[in-house]
């Protein structure tokens, strides 16, 4: 029987481990996130603190928890320190995610960012790369990206194709459909959707299946004027 994907109703952040936590705000590209976190844990110091020492942790959000914690007006943010950890964000980011239970993993794969989405979408754990998907703030170019790969997992490719609003992307069927990892009868169902200059270069694209690129042969002779 097929392994069904394990799927979470969001992310609680007010139960989300520190290092979950850690991660999510690393990768924060929109500032709602820091305000977020910081009211769903007025009850977790330890997690008021993590994001009062942020570097890039919003002055309206640090206010808000030197109010939590009756603590004085916290500093301004460190404009060099926090230059310094965008630097050495992106490695510490896989490191840290790296080093996550798969369940920590699946949770970052329905909430974290574009960058936390991009390391995921390749992470070798099959339920952690499919959840990427299930995020609500996934756009249809990293989905078209995720189409390309030949990295990419079948389960994943069958999911997109299965979307009915993503496969209106033209871009990412022509990915799907000429993606050597998609199965050659998922692909040779698109394949009178592509438009004469793309059906081709798929007949000649030795890359894909025969199969495929016999389908596409047959399309371009069905198009051809009478």
């Amino acid at each position: 029987m097929e392994e069904q994907p394990q799927l979470l109703i969001g992310l609680d952040f007010s139960i989300a481990s520190q290092e979950v936590i850690e991660v999510l705000i690393e990768d924060a590209s929109e500032t709602g996130v820091f305000d977020e976190i910081a009211r769903a844990n007025t009850q977790r110091p330890e997690i008021l603190k993590l994001l009062a020492e942020h570097p890039n942790t919003p002055e309206e959000v640090k206010k808000f928890i030197a109010g939590v914690l009756h603590l004085p007006a916290l500093p301004p943010t460190d404009l060099v320190k926090a230059e310094k950890a965008r630097e050495v964000r992106a490695e510490s980011l896989i490191q840290k995610i790296q080093r996550l239970s798969v369940s920590a993993r699946i949770q970052l794969a329905l909430k974290g960012g574009r960058e936390i989405r991009g390391i995921l979408s390749r992470d070798p754990n099959k339920q952690v790369s499919l959840n990427v998907l299930e995020n609500g703030k996934i756009t249809e170019s990293e989905i078209e990206m995720i189409a390309k790969s030949r990295q990419s997992l079948e389960d994943a490719l069958r999911r997109i194709a299965k979307n009915r609003e993503w496969m209106k992307n033209y871009s990412i069927l022509f990915a799907l459909v000429t993606n050597p990892k998609t199965p050659p009868g998922m692909s040779i169902g698109f394949v009178s959707e592509l438009k004469t200059k793309d059906l081709i270069l798929l007949e000649k694209n030795k890359n894909v299946a025969e199969a495929v690129r016999s389908a596409a042969k047959r399309v371009l002779q069905i198009r051809k004027p009478k």
